[in-house]
């Protein structure tokens, strides 16, 4: 009969958890117990078997992933990013998207009953379903601001909106239309502080806030719609690059010179936005999936017993929408 993981524990008088850790190569076994565990493997002529480790340690070799929504190139990105590292560390990947249904806590709840952890992007279950998961299996917050000691990992949101906001400002920009709703995701709350703390110190900066409800290019080819009828702004700063795209379109649609007569910028920095001209803030999209894997992976194997909280860094790019000359551009 063939050896065990369980067998080679035994032998090396370690845990099945630290027999896994040596497999998997972590750094965070002693040099003394690492070779007990690799004479017991060599004795006993032990040949891993995920499908076997998984099920001594009561595991299932998969991560779980939860989105808002899976449409569009950002949440492609992202979920790139977690696939990729998540096949390096030898995982399997889970992936549920709520889309808003009064069902999304329950959907989650019954998810983490088969993986071996979740990372929850975005405000997609409440903060009291997110304490009741992380007391069951390891949880990693992506895109969301805190909750206790569950990690987390998201982009710099303040410090960018700060810059894209101040550099709209110094364009001459007055009459700004937001949009976007910060209800529907803490990244956008966040950047709309930046841009309010920012223009709190201009007067004559007036913020206006639209809330389409949905974060695509129909929500920025309404926004402008509404805007013609009532009055356009100087400067249309949207939640992400989708919106921006259909707030050019519509624009141009219309004869409206941009930046001429109005400016626009996005947020992502997706492919289409460097060929649309469009003034962005570019965030490390499939850095986010992948940090949040490798949290997740550290947790469940035991590598470290303290939680981490990464804020990825992000990088204005200004273009020809908010009026930097085509030769200029980025």
């Amino acid at each position: 009969m063939s050896a065990t993981i369980r067998d080679v524990a035994r032998q090396a008088g370690v845990s099945i958890a630290t027999v896994s850790r040596v497999m998997r190569e972590h750094d965070n076994v002693s040099p003394g117990t690492r070779d007990r565990v690799n004479a017991a493997v060599a004795d006993l002529s032990f040949t891993p078997s995920s499908l076997g480790r998984s099920l001594a340690e009561r595991r299932h070799a998969a991560n779980g992933i939860v989105f808002p929504d899976l449409s569009g190139p950002y949440y492609a990105e992202v979920v790139l990013g977690y696939e990729s590292v998540a096949a390096e560390l030898g995982r399997s990947v889970l992936i549920l998207s709520t889309h808003g249904r009064a069902a999304g806590p329950a959907m989650v709840e019954e998810m983490a009953g088969r993986c071996d952890g979740l990372v929850i992007m975005g405000q997609t279950v409440p903060d009291t379903v997110v304490e009741r998961l992380a007391r069951r299996v390891p949880v990693v917050l992506l895109a969301r601001p805190q909750i206790g000691t569950v990690d987390s990992v998201k982009a710099d949101n303040v410090d960018s909106a700060k810059s894209l906001i101040e550099h709209v400002i110094a364009s001459g920009d007055r009459q700004i239309i937001l949009i976007g709703d910060p209800d529907l995701s803490p990244d956008v709350a966040e950047r709309w502080a930046g841009f309010e703390k920012v223009a709190a110190a201009h007067p004559e900066v007036h913020l206006e806030q639209r809330h389409p409800g949905l974060f695509g290019e129909r929500a920025g080819t309404n926004t402008v719609r509404e805007a013609i009828r009532s009055g356009l702004p100087d400067a249309f700063v949207c939640a992400n690059d989708e919106m921006a795209l259909g707030v050019l379109s519509e624009l141009r649609a219309h004869d409206i010179d941009v930046p001429g007569q109005v400016r626009v910028t996005g947020w992502d920095d997706i492919m289409a936005a460097k060929y649309a001209g469009l003034t962005t803030v570019r965030q490390p999209m499939r850095d986010l999936g992948g940090t949040a894997a490798r949290l997740l992976d550290e947790i469940i194997t035991g590598s470290r017993n303290h939680p981490r909280h990464e804020v990825l860094p992000t990088e204005l790019v200004v273009r020809t929408s908010s009026g930097l000359s085509r030769k200029d551009m980025r």
